[in-house]
């Protein structure tokens, strides 16, 4: 008999346990990890360099055909990946270039909705290439939106944005994923937006998910914990803040 599950309840979006991905049968990538999503949850996935990070995201989003494959996984039908870059068309409108994210035939109500929830609807007949970096930004999730995934896995994104901006982008997403039921993954070791965008962190240590933290919204103390905590994970600076009320300075995979 199988030591991983043939059913589950499906009370989770993505479900995996002793997860293994592994580039010949000695030289392991991934190794046991035991991960469970939940609709409207957004997860974020930190770790060093060589974590196995890619790899967890590969074997998520269906594209690690190469290796050798071990373990249980069970993902939904409609997955999604948003990465660092735009690649907005820029000689189509705005409302043109998201509609063509929409599976089957393109129609201009689920487009208009996603770009009604990143703050986009009054530029929908504006050429995409006329837009700021930033409300480009906004297209590429809306994009992704408009073709209702299930999943999303977020590959470090908006890394290039000013704090304004990716606060923005942060609650866009967190309000869509909460309203439409959406799981996200953000890989990310921006500890600052871990704490924004994240209900909970997962650490990845040599293709093991190594530590488990939850995101408290509202506790000042708590949080700052928190961003320490991943900062010393990941090995980056750690910056103590001096007072609670201080201002700190896809394309789609569809499955």
């Amino acid at each position: 008999m199988s030591q991983y599950p043939t059913y589950d309840p499906a009370d989770s979006v993505v479900r995996a346990r002793g997860l293994c991905r592994r580039f010949t049968p000695d030289a392991g990538i991934l190794d046991g990890v035991d991960l469970d999503l939940g609709a409207g949850e957004v997860v974020a996935l930190v770790g060093r360099r060589g974590s196995g990070r890619a790899s967890l995201l590969r074997a998520l989003a269906r594209q690690d055909r190469e290796v050798v494959a071990s373990g249980y996984l069970r993902l939904p039908e409609r997955i999604a990946l948003l990465g660092a870059s735009a690649d907005a068309a820029p000689w189509k409108r705005t409302l043109e270039h998201v509609a063509a994210g929409v599976p089957g035939v393109a129609t201009r109500r689920p487009a208009r909705r996603a770009l009604a929830e990143v703050g986009l609807l009054d530029a929908e007949a504006s050429w995409a290439g006329e837009l700021s970096f930033l409300d480009q930004q906004r297209l590429a999730l809306a994009r992704v939106l408009a073709g209702e995934p299930e999943l999303i896995l977020a590959d470090q994104p908006w890394q290039t944005l000013d704090a304004l901006g990716k606060l923005a982008l942060h609650r866009a997403l967190r309000h869509s994923a909460a309203e439409r039921g959406i799981a996200v993954l953000v890989v990310t070791n921006d500890a600052e937006q871990v704490l924004e965008v994240a209900d909970r962190v997962l650490v990845l240590e040599s293709g093991r998910i190594v530590e488990e933290l939850a995101v408290p919204r509202h506790d000042h103390e708590a949080r700052e914990r928190i961003r320490q905590r991943v900062a010393e994970r990941i090995g980056a600076p750690v910056v103590t803040e001096s007072a609670p009320d201080e201002p700190r300075i896809a394309r789609q995979v569809t499955a």
